[in-house]
């Protein structure tokens, strides 16, 4: 979720950024531009005040009188062009100069600083020349009239060279964006921050739902840190794990009670029938009929309770070497695998993981008896032990009929078993204890085909883990 939110807030922090940011970065361009073109209007007015009362253009072909005014006029120019490097010029009304530096500097046909001399023509000083950018190598052109008596007699134009004010943009700008990406980090950390706060709770909250899912129903989540309403969500999911977990041990203990309870009267049932079965005939099908359901329904009675110990005990997780003990099963099962015509083969290499000895125990003999019982004589099973990563595998093989697709879905349900299956003992019971024993430490057990052509055969490979599963409460903390 972080990654979904984190790049969210930067997008809209880096959106809003820039929306002050441009505006500014122009601004910052037209207030320098707007400084050089003031400066540039009081130098050409201070220029058309001298040239106002120079003497007018001579109409013969050479001025003979030196005019003092005029040479003033083109001493200042001179002197201007050479301190900023700046053309200037007063040229009359039909562009030939009066005045003019440098002195080969003359008035276009055609361009910006024709349009600036034909605008104060006019009588129009230039106010708003197009802006240049810092990456444009472009000049600015000012002119402002020369007015006596009324009448626009002269233009005094000026073509700066840019390169200073656009430095100073540039300049600007850099300062401009070295502040926002100060100002974009620090947002980037404050997102950081904001998105950790409000999401480490909602991480603890589904690292518990996991927990508890999984069948560690101590699992809770402290109700501190975090925004108030996710606080209010971790006391209300605590509040329901509670329940959720008292009515669990309500339904354990139920289940165990009545399996106990009932196991007397069965006991004391079971005793009449036998002693009914001495006044009968030997033989008598109905009180051995009888007598077998008796049975079979004890057995289920010790199998429901050692399903409700199973979900209620605590798994008392050692590190041990599971290769030795799935060979010492193996060992054990042997002599009734032979007995039915079954050859019951181990390949059991010394690997270690995390688990209960006496659950994993329990969890092998029951897979394995189950893969005895339906292989059918003459075939084998084949018991393999794999270690690697973070998990070791006990995989039981059989070549047997297996299940279908559909079987095989609901392999492992309380009670349930193949129709084809129904005349073999058994109370659908014995792979669910060995599920439940196998979570209590972190394992797991699932169910595949162990070929692909028929008969599909089964596959059981139980799961431990090679690592302690961490079995402490999980908590809310702010780190």
């Amino acid at each position: 979720m972080r990654a979904r939110l984190l790049p969210l807030l930067i997008v809209l922090m880096a959106a809003v950024l820039l929306a002050l940011g441009v505006p500014l970065a122009v601004s910052l361009a037209a207030a320098q531009q707007q400084k050089v073109v003031v400066d540039r209007i009081d130098d050409t007015a201070r220029f058309a005040a001298l040239a106002q009362f120079v003497t007018d253009r001579p109409t013969g072909s050479r001025q003979t009188v030196p005019d003092e005014r005029l040479e003033t006029l083109r001493r200042e120019l001179a002197s201007y062009h050479d301190v900023y490097g700046i053309h200037a010029g007063v040229f009359y009304r039909s562009g030939t100069p009066m005045a003019n530096a440098p002195d080969d500097w003359s008035l276009p046909a055609v361009g910006e600083v024709r349009a600036a001399f034909d605008e104060a023509l006019l009588s129009r000083r230039s106010h708003d020349p197009r802006q240049v950018w810092p990456w444009q190598r472009g000049r600015l052109v000012v002119a402002s009239p020369v007015i006596r008596d009324g009448d626009v007699v002269a233009v005094v134009v000026t073509d700066s060279p840019t390169g200073q004010m656009r430095s100073r943009t540039l300049h600007g700008w850099l300062i401009l964006g070295l502040g926002e990406t100060v100002a974009m980090l620090v947002a980037v950390g404050a997102a950081l921050r904001l998105t950790g706060w409000v999401l480490r709770p909602v991480r603890v909250l589904d690292a518990t739902t996991h927990d508890i899912a999984t069948g560690r129903l101590k699992s809770r989540v402290a109700a501190a840190g975090g925004p108030p309403e996710l606080r209010r969500l971790a006391r209300s999911f605590n509040e329901m794990a509670d329940h959720v977990e008292d009515v669990l041990e309500q339904q354990r203990a139920f289940v165990a009670d009545a399996s106990h309870q009932l196991r007397n009267p069965l006991a004391a049932l079971l005793l009449r029938i036998e002693l009914l079965a001495l006044e009968l005939p030997e033989g008598n099908e109905e009180v051995a009929s009888v007598r077998a359901e008796g049975k079979r329904l004890a057995q289920v009675l010790d199998d429901l309770l050692d399903l409700a110990l199973a979900e209620h005990a605590e798994a008392d997780l050692q590190l041990i070497d599971i290769g030795e003990l799935t060979a010492e099963r193996v060992a054990a099962w042997t002599p009734v695998a032979e007995a039915k015509g079954v050859r019951l083969v181990g390949t059991c290499p010394a690997t270690t993981a995390w688990a209960d000895p006496v659950a994993l125990s329990s969890a092998l003999d029951a897979v394995i008896d189950n893969a005895v019982k339906f292989t059918p004589r003459g075939e084998r099973v084949e018991v393999t032990v794999h270690g690697g990563g973070d998990t070791s595998t006990v995989v039981v093989a059989d070549h047997g009929p297996g299940l279908t697709d559909e079987e095989l879905a609901r392999i492992g349900d309380r009670f349930w078993r193949s129709g084809r299956h129904q005349n073999i003992k058994g109370s659908g019971l014995g792979l669910s204890i060995s599920q439940a024993l196998l979570a209590a430490g972190g394992g797991s057990i699932s169910y595949a085909h162990h070929r692909a052509e028929e008969p599909h055969g089964l596959k059981v490979t139980v799961t431990v883990p090679r690592t302690e599963p961490d079995r402490d409460v999980r908590v809310l903390t702010g780190r």
